[in-house]
């Protein structure tokens, strides 16, 4: 499984994000947006959102903390 989190440092939602793909024993590579400018561009392009969270499950696009879109894509019941 292939999980992206595009986030930041100072967002809440993102910290709930993280928590819970890690609650569920997801692992997951994590962009800090604020920081790589590259990886900014890159979310914008997938998502074609600004804001944070985004997050990319085996190439389906989420945007915000939507934890039953999450659990979809993870296939978690």
């Amino acid at each position: 499984m292939n999980v992206t989190v595009y986030s930041t440092t100072s967002c809440p939602y993102c910290t709930m994000v993280k928590n819970y793909l890690k609650g569920k024993n997801v692992s997951f590579t994590d962009y800090d947006v604020g920081r790589d400018q590259e990886k900014a561009r890159d979310m914008i392009r997938v998502s074609g959102q600004m804001g944070v969270p985004v997050l990319s499950i085996n190439g389906k696009v989420i945007v915000g903390f939507n934890q039953a879109a999450i659990d979809s894509a993870l296939k978690i019941n």
